[in-house]
């Protein structure tokens, strides 16, 4: 049976020791531990039992002392200082949940995980996401649990990794799917807006407030309300916020009254709201409160072979019903991408590729160009993936910038290209056509490609 992870809060009961560890949350050790059963100090010298990496963390940095079921974290007079909640410290008593920050690493006292038994599911989609890897399946498992009961949910993950369709999807799954589904990106309206968005405003409440507005949580009642990118939202707003999330009341912006909301909350960030906890940008107890249940959406580069489901699933909603197999070069050039933009980034590959191929009634026969990111390096290591694909990744993402530079110092001439690379000219043009590019003509008067 697979086990999957989910970050919930400890329910044991007051004063029982929990056992806890020491985790890196960022920075370049992320994912080191070690377990907090005595006192264990975390530095970049080789005697340390949390060894990091960072270089802007001094040898011996701090140290971590169990005292029952709290801790004490001293800092060892380090160069660039401990870090709670924002706030300098030299010594402090702390609970589990603590996050710290020293130099460009997030630390956290956590209870260890208790993997829960959770069978990954069998299914291979749910809503508009779909995967048959054995991380997407076990997301699938959660969110099939959760979506049977109320309970906030907290989303983190990568831009495009498909946050609103986890929420979306969690609300047509859920016994509130008749009542009306709500989403709010907190990270593109400023505070005045954000407010009135989220609680809304009386006639009057302040200039150009002409009428009555209801706000998000009252438009959500009996819903989901999707709150995204909650990690830029200002300490007044996420004050007022933590207030109707314990209490399901609202006040909108201007009025004396409150007036009670009924509605299933999901949340997501694309940057780690425990980070910014320990950087004091965002309120412990807020966070706290929101990540009842946490869900984190893994990476596509992370999961790779669901590729050829995506695309066809993609293809399919585009109107191929029978998208034929999803290989050969095309594919390889998927494969080989980095997929900064993950799924989103995918989606859109697919629809140039649509819309450049007119005619085109397969996934074999689409023109297939993925467009590098500015700044990413060619070079690069793709140390997640087995040796061959890593180094097939290096090489085609060196091909195509190498022959989008040619042609281009070549005015897109094939003939005068392959003579300046010292290649021949038809092993150019099947480069060429492998990576989805084409020059402009030949100075033979020949092909085009």
């Amino acid at each position: 049976m697979a086990h999957t992870r989910l970050s919930t809060r400890s329910d044991e009961p007051a004063g029982t020791p929990v056992r806890c560890q020491l985790v890196v949350l960022e920075g370049p050790d992320m994912g080191r531990a070690v377990t907090l059963d005595a006192k264990k100090r975390a530095g970049t010298d080789a005697g340390c039992e949390l060894r990091l990496t960072d270089d802007r963390v001094s040898g011996r940095h701090l140290e971590v002392s169990p005292k029952g079921n709290r801790f004490e974290v001293r800092d060892l007079d380090s160069t660039n200082g401990t870090f709670l909640e924002g706030s300098r410290l030299s010594v402090a008593e702390v609970e589990a949940g603590a996050t710290l920050k020293v130099g460009g690493t997030v630390l956290r006292i956590q209870a260890q995980a208790q993997p829960l038994e959770v069978t990954p599911s069998q299914a291979r989609r749910f809503g508009e996401l779909v995967g048959e890897s054995l991380a997407m399946r076990e997301v699938f498992a959660v969110l099939e649990l959760a979506a049977r009961g109320d309970a906030t949910v907290l989303v983190q993950g990568e831009t495009g990794t498909g946050k609103e369709l986890v929420a979306r999807a969690l609300h047509d799954a859920s016994p509130r799917r008749a009542g009306p589904f709500v989403a709010v990106d907190c990270g593109a309206l400023p505070e005045s807006l954000l407010e009135s968005e989220l609680f809304g405003h009386v006639k009057g409440a302040f200039t150009g407030a002409e009428r009555a507005r209801a706000g998000a949580f009252t438009r959500a009642h009996q819903g989901t309300l999707f709150l995204d990118e909650l990690g830029g939202v200002p300490a007044a707003v996420q004050a007022r916020l933590l207030r109707v999330l314990e209490e399901r009341r609202v006040k909108p912006v201007g009025s004396d009254d409150d007036k009670a909301v009924d509605v299933r909350v999901v949340a997501a960030s694309r940057t780690s709201l425990e980070g910014a906890v320990a950087a004091g940008t965002f309120r412990p107890d807020l966070y706290y409160r929101l990540s009842v249940l946490g869900v984190e959406l893994p990476p596509l580069r992370a999961r790779r072979e669901d590729l050829p489901l995506i695309v066809a699933t993609l293809l399919e909603r585009r109107g191929f019903s029978e998208p034929g197999p999803i290989d050969g070069e095309g594919f390889d050039r998927l494969r080989a991408h980095g997929w900064p933009g993950n799924v989103r980034e995918l989606r859109n590959v697919i629809d140039r590729a649509l819309a450049l191929s007119p005619g085109a009634r397969s996934f074999r026969e689409l023109k297939i160009s993925v467009v590098p990111v500015p700044g990413e390096d060619a070079s690069a290591v793709r140390s997640d993936l087995p040796f061959k694909d890593a180094k097939d990744a290096v090489i085609a993402q060196f091909e195509r910038r190498y022959l989008e530079d040619v042609l281009a110092r070549h005015g897109g001439n094939v003939s005068a290209a392959a003579r300046f690379a010292q290649i021949d000219r038809k092993h150019l043009r099947g480069l060429l056509e492998r990576h989805g590019l084409r020059g402009d003509g030949e100075q033979d008067g020949g092909d085009v490609v």
